[in-house]
């Protein structure tokens, strides 16, 4: 097995760096580009000498040949964020790829259920915003979410659509992002923006998840941009009507006749409940007709910070129940440390104990 990873890496690396079969092995003193073939498909063995001396001729880390959770020209990201410099955000991503290669790792290793199945939606690039509303109100109503969408909407995911979501400790500017890997779908959404943020960010990565092969979404979303592109409009359509579908609308009665401080009050009463943002909600109520688009611009931004509340909702607890799950159940099989696991989520082993509990896991690491 080491000996496949080492040569599924090598030639990663290669295409990487642009080089050629024949080139590697002239620079590795090969005597034919067979030899580096041979390598990379796994039937002849990387010499320890020979990858002291790949890693010295081509920039690479041991850790890069050999460690079994990197998924190197594996997982596709489309992230969320705004004004995340590029060297940031690579680094992030490797973060990232590295949680999402330990549990596609041990999932497969510890008998942990993967999906059999990817669910899409049938929109393309020439769809119309209407036809995105349609499909979130659809989605709505076929998975059951009930009254307050937001709710259920990540256990759904997970459960039923077999879609990791992990609640990250993302850096500033990354709220959010869709990942793509050959039998795996993953969500990652920063667990520091308020509630309504999360859970819009969440149905929006799901639009992305459920559309990926009819129009795959851009490496970097920048949020901070008016408008977005056309498949961005569609996400938003979307999550809007998945998290405020015109059912649970209904009990908030008229809106266009309620003044301005009536309208704040309501606004911010009916955004906390439905667990979305106050002005996600007024623009929402725009697209339905039940507000004109001067009245939602009358009421200033101040008054609906965090839904007009002194302060945010608690945060979530990091990851989620089935990515410690799999953890726990690495660690109990021997395939990783408990002080490797830590590593990994960036942890102490005491914070990895409390996070175990937090999830009702039965996983008492001996410190």
């Amino acid at each position: 097995m080491t000996e496949k990873i080492i040569g599924t890496r090598l030639r990663e690396l290669r295409k990487e760096l642009g080089l050629s079969q024949k080139e590697l092995s002239c620079l590795l003193g090969f005597k034919d580009r067979q030899t580096v073939s041979a390598i990379e498909t796994g039937i002849r063995r990387l010499s320890a000498d020979e990858l002291l001396l790949s890693m010295d001729k081509l920039g690479a880390t041991l850790d890069y040949f050999t460690d079994p959770f990197r998924l190197d020209g594996k997982v596709q990201f489309s992230w969320r964020q705004s004004g995340v410099g590029k060297a940031e955000l690579c680094e992030y991503e490797k973060t990232a790829s590295c949680w999402i290669g330990a549990y596609l790792a041990l999932s497969k290793k510890t008998g942990h259920p993967m999906p059999f199945m990817r669910h899409s939606l049938n929109l393309n690039k020439q769809s119309k915003l209407i036809d995105a509303v349609n499909a979130g109100e659809k989605f709505a109503a076929k998975f059951e979410l009930g009254a307050v969408p937001a709710r259920r909407l990540a256990s759904i995911m997970e459960e039923l659509l077999g879609i990791l979501v992990l609640m990250v400790d993302a850096y500033r500017g990354i709220s959010g992002a869709a990942c793509r890997l050959p039998d795996l779908d993953v969500v990652l959404i920063d667990r520091g923006e308020v509630a309504g943020r999360r859970n819009f960010d969440l149905a929006h990565e799901l639009f992305h998840i459920l559309t990926w092969d009819s129009m795959p979404p851009d490496h970097i979303e920048n949020t901070s941009e008016t408008g977005g592109g056309w498949v961005e409009k569609l996400a938003d359509s979307f999550a809007a009507a998945l998290l405020m579908p015109r059912v649970s609308l209904k009990k908030y009665g008229e809106w266009k006749y309620l003044d301005r401080e009536a309208l704040i009050v309501r606004l911010n009463d009916a955004a906390e409940e439905m667990e979305v943002t106050s002005s996600a909600l007024r623009w929402r109520l725009v697209a339905l007709g039940q507000l004109t688009a001067d009245k939602a611009r009358s009421v200033p931004e101040t008054a609906l910070y965090y839904n007009g509340r002194d302060s945010r909702a608690e945060t979530p607890s990091l990851f989620s129940r089935s990515f410690l799950d799999v953890l726990s159940r690495g660690i109990d099989q021997g395939l990783l440390s408990a002080r490797r696991a830590a590593s990994l989520t960036h942890l102490t082993i005491e914070d990895l104990n409390e996070l175990f509990s937090v999830y009702k896991i039965n996983q008492a690491i001996k410190l």
